[in-house]
This record gives structure tokens, sequence and C-alpha cells, in this order.
């Protein structure tokens, strides 16, 4: 596929931190993508938390399937618009491997711990996975990825961060955070692609899980269109021997709404602004959005899955036993150092322990996670 005059080409790469030849039959952004997948926090990745634990279901999304997910629909956004697919993909299975366990809980609780310390993000931890925590080759930290992958990777910092982040890498990843500037559309593409993933896919694992309704949805003006025209085309599925089939179908035809109107309005904006380069984008307000309805439909859906999923009772309880587990954690740790394994953090140099400690914890997985506080407690809070 021809690449747009405003994608990022491989060839004009900012390149790596250290540099290495060129692979011979792949391109920058493909040996990227390849270096995430066979990387161990991306394994990981199978056994954290989306919205429900993994051990509450088989067929719950995971931090693995839903980064799947958004590289799938970020693809295929991608070549709608000419922008690069392997460097959209590449930051979309990278955008999540700075999570903790236990989703959201999780970062809450271990940002709370780490307040004397300078906090917790996510994603600027997604960044420490790739930079420093890998241990994968003999002459650096991390997975040496370009400037452009993990530049997307990073999607949002705070001013201290990235003012760090300029002091150890000058003109680096951090520096946009400073200036106000715009990363690649590649980058916007990942955070929309990212949106459009989890509202839908929180609808069915909502609905499988048995604490949203059908009923319920139908105060959500995108699902109710949907699931009307759906009714409308296929009345079978009223009856409750159909019910996934019709879920199913809503939930497609949402998907489907919200990228074709994001692919829309984003190539008018384009057909506007006719920017010749990546560099461009830089100075430009966002170019790639959803429509105005669209997003209001997008804001609607999001406000609906905060108070009847994400804020309900059940999810909740497991939610404040999650955060419980990892402040046990964290103190259990800063008590006793010597139950972190000596190969944790053996490449990096006089690093405070709390961010150690942080480091060790984020890197967890659910259930390791949970056997460990049972481990080092003697509670045993999830099951």
């Amino acid at each position: 596929m021809t690449l747009a005059p405003y994608a990022c080409d491989p060839l004009q790469s900012r390149g790596r931190r250290f540099a290495e030849p060129d692979a011979p039959t792949r391109t920058a952004y493909q040996r990227d993508r390849d270096r995430i997948v066979h990387s161990t926090a991306f394994r990981r990745l199978v056994y954290k938390t989306q919205v429900f634990l993994n051990h509450e279901g088989d067929l719950f999304r995971t931090r693995l399937t839903h980064s799947l997910e958004v590289a799938q629909l970020g693809r295929s956004i991608a070549r709608a618009l000419h922008l690069n697919e392997d460097l959209v993909e590449a930051i979309a299975l990278a955008h999540d491997l700075g999570h903790t366990p236990f989703g959201h809980a999780g970062q809450d609780a271990l940002n709370d711990c780490m307040r004397a310390h300078g906090g917790f993000e996510h994603n600027l931890q997604s960044l420490r996975v790739v930079d420093h925590l890998e241990e994968s080759y003999p002459q650096f930290n991390g997975i040496n990825l370009t400037f452009e992958t993990r530049e997307g990777i990073l999607k949002h910092c705070s001013r201290a961060h990235a003012q760090a982040l300029e002091a150890s890498e000058p003109d680096g990843v951090g520096r946009r955070f400073l200036e106000g500037t715009q990363p690649s559309l590649e980058a916007q593409l990942c955070n929309l692609a990212d949106e459009i993933a989890y509202n839908s896919h929180d609808i069915d694992d909502g609905m499988r899980s048995g604490l949203i309704t059908m009923d319920q949805l139908q105060e959500v003006p995108l699902f109710e269109h949907h699931h009307f025209q759906t009714l409308r085309d296929y009345p079978e599925l009223a009856t409750k021997q159909h019910h996934r089939r019709l879920l199913f179908e809503v939930i497609r035809r949402m998907l489907s709404a919200q990228v074709y109107d994001l692919i829309a309005v984003s190539q008018s904006r384009l057909a506007v602004a006719v920017p010749g380069s990546p560099n461009e984008i830089r100075n430009t307000a966002p170019l790639l959005a959803f429509g105005a309805d669209m997003r209001k439909n997008a804001t609607q859906l999001k406000q609906f899955l905060f108070r009847n999923l994400y804020r309900h009772p059940q999810v909740m309880q497991t939610t404040d036993l999650a955060k419980q587990i990892v402040r046990d954690l964290f103190d259990a740790y800063t008590t006793a150092p010597a139950e972190i394994p000596g190969n944790v953090d053996t490449q990096q140099e006089a690093l405070p322990l709390a961010r150690v400690i942080a480091d060790y914890v984020a890197g967890m997985t659910d259930r390791f996670a949970s056997r460990e506080h049972h481990r080092l407690t003697g509670k045993r809070l999830l099951v």
C-alpha cells in the first residue's frame, strides 16, 4: 500500500536509542512489532485484568485480547487513511505493557503507594518496560524500539515526568509534552482505536457477566439505534434463544459505525489541512477525530459503562480487594526487600527501593500477585 506523505515512513525513522544494522527482510516498524510480541511483558498480559479478573471467567477480555483488538481496529483504519499499519500495530500491541495487575484498581493503588516517590503512570511504565526492564539483548536494556513506536506508547505523561525524560533524552519522547505538540497520526489513531475497542468489548463482557442488561443498554442512544436496526433486519433475533447473536450483531454495527465515522471525518480534515510530512502533524491540531454526533454518542456510552459496570457494587468489591493486595505487597517489600528476587533490576543503577518495588509489582500478573500476597501475608483475598 502507498503511504500518504503525512504517514511515518520507516526509512525516515528517527532511529533507535542504540544503533543497530537494518534487518534484511523487515522494516524498522515490523521489527518493533516482532520484538514486542516476543517480549515477556507481552505474554504476561494474558493474565492481567481488563475489567473482570482472569479467574472470573474464561471468555472475558484480558489486557492481551484487548491489545489484539486495538491492533486489528488500528490496522483497518490505518489502511483506509494510508497510514503506516505496522507502526500502528506495534504501538497498539505495546500500549498496555506497563499496566499493573488488576487493571485500573492496581494502577490507582500503586500510584498511591508511590505518591512520595514520583507517582506511577502506566503509560510511562510501558515505556520503562520497552526501554529498561526487558532483558533480551546483551548490548542494552529493553528491546530498543524506534522513536516513533516509543512516542506512541507514551500516550500520557505528567510535566514532571516529561522533564525527567527530556533530561535523560534531549529532544526525545518527552519533548512534545513540554511543547504542547502532537505525536504522529499513527499514535493519534491508536488512542482512538483503544477507545473504540474498550467501549465495545466492555458491553460484551458486562452482558456476559450479568451485571448489565439489554434493557439498561437501551438508555444508550448508540446502542439503542443499532439494536432497533438489527431487529428490523432480523426480527427472529428477538427471541431469548438468539440473545447472543443479537448482542454480537449490535456490537458489530456499533463498531463499524464508529470506525467509518472516524475514517470519514479524518479524511475530510486531512483534505483541508493537506499536511506534507509527519513533522507538519506535530504543529497541527489533532486531525483524526470522530464527528460531533459520534463523539457525543461515544461519550454517552462511556458514561453509561462507568455508572453501571465499572462502578457496579460487585466490581467495586473486587476492586477494593485488588487495591489491598497491591498496597500490602508494596508494604511487605518495603519492610523486607530481600523478598524481591535477586535478578530483579540487575542491570539498573542506584534506583530507589520504591521504584524497584513498583517495577516488580507492576510486572505481576493477577494470579501471581494474589499468590505472592498469600505467601507474604497469609491472607487469601481473591480466589
